[in-house]
C-alpha cells in the first residue's frame, strides 16, 4: 500500500479528503448562519434596559466563553444522552458550534451598538422617531461597518473549528486524514495535504476579511472627517 509514487498517492487520498472537506464547509456554513442569529438575538437582549431580559444571556455567554468548545461537544454528544437527551453527530457538532461562536458574535454587535454616538438616537427623538425605528434606521446602520471585520475574523476560526467534530467521528477534512493515517501510513504527507486543503479553503474568507476591514476603516475616516 506504500509503494505508490508522490503523485499516485495524492490522487488515491484526494477523493476522501475532498468530501472530508465538503463536510467541513457544510459544517461551517450551518454553524455560521447559527452563530450569526443567536449572536444577534443575544448581543441584542444585553442591551435591554431590564436586568431580568439581560440576565439568561449573560449567564449564557460567559457559560459558552468560558468553557473549552471541545468539552462542550464531548457533553453534548456523550453526556446529554444520560439524562434523555439524545442528538446525531452533524446536529451535535453545528449546534455546540452555532453556541460557542453565538457568545462570541453577541459581544461583536453589542459593542458595535454601543459604539454609537448617543447623540444618533437624541436626533432620532427629535424628529419624533420611535425606539424600533431609530434603531433599525440609524443606528443599526451605522454598527454593521463595525462589526464586519471581527465577524470575518470568527468566519475564519469558526471553519478551523470544524475539525473539532471529529471528537464525535464526523468524517470532516481532518478525521478522513486521520483514518487515512491509519490506512496507509505517510502522516507527512497526507497531514500536509489537510493543510493545504485547509489554506484553500480560508483564502476566500481571508480575502473577504481584508476587504471589509479596509471598508469599515475606510467608513470610520469619514466620520472623523465629518467630525
Amino acid at each position: 500500500m506504500n509503494d505508490y509514487s508522490l503523485a499516485e498517492f495524492l490522487i488515491r487520498i484526494a477523493p476522501p479528503l475532498g468530501r472530508g472537506a465538503l463536510v467541513s464547509i457544510q459544517i461551517a456554513l450551518v454553524a455560521a448562519v447559527g452563530a450569526m442569529v443567536i449572536g444577534f438575538i443575544t448581543g441584542l437582549a444585553r442591551l435591554s434596559p431590564h436586568w431580568y431580559v439581560r440576565l439568561p444571556f449573560v449567564v449564557y455567554v460567559e457559560l459558552f466563553r468560558s468553557t473549552s468548545s471541545l468539552v462542550q461537544i464531548f457533553y453534548f454528544f456523550y453526556v446529554l444522552p444520560l439524562v434523555g437527551i439524545k442528538l446525531d453527530a452533524f446536529l451535535t457538532g453545528t449546534l455546540v458550534l452555532s453556541l460557542n461562536f453565538g457568545a462570541y458574535v453577541s459581544e461583536v454587535v453589542r459593542s458595535a451598538v454601543q459604539s454609537v454616538s448617543p447623540g444618533q438616537w437624541q436626533a432620532g427623538i427629535a424628529l419624533n422617531m420611535e425606539r424600533g425605528q431609530i434603531f433599525r434606521r440609524i443606528i443599526f446602520p451605522q454598527a454593521v461597518p463595525v462589526m464586519l471585520p471581527a465577524l470575518g475574523n470568527y468566519a475564519l476560526e469558526l471553519l478551523k473549528a470544524t475539525s473539532l467534530v471529529s471528537l464525535i467521528t464526523i468524517t470532516e477534512l481532518t478525521f478522513a486524514g486521520s483514518q487515512l493515517v491509519q490506512f496507509y501510513g505517510r502522516p507527512t504527507t497526507i497531514y500536509l495535504a489537510v493543510f493545504v486543503i485547509y489554506l484553500i479553503m480560508a483564502m476566500p474568507l481571508v480575502a473577504l476579511n481584508n476587504h471589509l476591514e479596509k471598508r469599515a476603516g475606510g467608513i470610520w475616516q469619514g466620520k472623523v472627517r465629518n467630525k
